[in-house]
């Protein structure tokens, strides 16, 4: 996610980037040559003082390494996390009380710009600092803010989550496919571009999701016969509805 931040920021002409990475990939190495980026393996090889912070890290890295942060924060960075499950509190634990905190929930279609980020501004985040925070994560695609920090907890689940569960819908129909006599390949791609051409017609078509699904069923139709399997009271709703549960706890378990 932080390389898909980077190649969004160059593509907007953002300047003075430096990015600490301890393992870079190749590409990673490639793209900073390239661009005149400064890469460094340690954050105390950064001797600038940055305007923003955005810590890109899992959150069981964050854990360990969020002291070493603190320099930048108490140095009057904003601090960006992109972090599931790591709380203001925790954070501001390790960075004072003082520290200008905003919490992100990106998804992975941020990588083509095609994303949604939300957002939660905490105690003393400025307008200016929220503003600075939208900017920078709308490299990904949309933002949107929450007003709520455990309200960050349920967007991870619907969106942050979220398109691991398109993709298992993907291989889902792929399966389905080959039950009912479809080569394997033929399946893949069948229900790949179909999964995908939806998605892009949803984004395109600002129609509820409901009435896209009501003009695609004939009464008595076969789409019907699918959909009221689906839609069964223990169909996908139901199950959706305990998937992005767990996904909440987890995040919560995370803090």
């Amino acid at each position: 996610m932080g390389f898909a931040l980077l190649k969004g920021w160059l593509a907007k002409d953002v300047k003075s980037i430096t990015v600490v990475e301890p393992k870079p990939s190749a590409g990673l190495r490639k793209l900073a040559k390239a661009k005149n980026i400064l890469l460094t393996a340690a954050t105390s090889s950064v001797k600038t003082k940055p305007s923003v912070c955005v810590v890109a890290v899992k959150p069981q890295v964050l854990k360990g390494e969020a002291s070493t942060l603190a320099g930048f924060a108490q140095g009057g960075a904003l601090m960006i996390s992109i972090a599931a499950g790591t709380s203001v509190a925790a954070m501001s634990k390790a960075w004072g009380k003082k520290a200008r905190i905003i919490r992100a929930m990106p998804n992975t279609p941020g990588a083509i710009g095609a994303g949604i980020t939300g957002l939660f501004a905490a105690k003393g985040a400025t307008a200016a600092d929220r503003k600075r925070a939208a900017a920078l994560l709308s490299a990904l695609g949309a933002t949107e803010w929450v007003s709520r920090e455990e309200l960050i907890d349920s967007v991870t689940a619907v969106s942050g989550s979220g398109p691991a569960y398109l993709f298992l819908m993907a291989e889902a129909l792929t399966e389905a496919g080959v039950a009912e006599g479809l080569p394997r390949a033929q399946a893949e791609k069948f229900a790949r571009a179909t999964v995908a051409g939806a998605g892009a017609l949803l984004a395109a078509d600002k129609s509820p999701a409901g009435a896209l699904r009501e003009a695609v069923t004939s009464p008595g139709g076969t789409t019907a016969a699918a959909l009221s399997v689906l839609m069964a009271d223990d169909g996908l709703t139901a199950l959706m509805k305990r998937a992005v549960k767990a996904a909440r706890k987890r995040a919560e378990e995370l803090r």
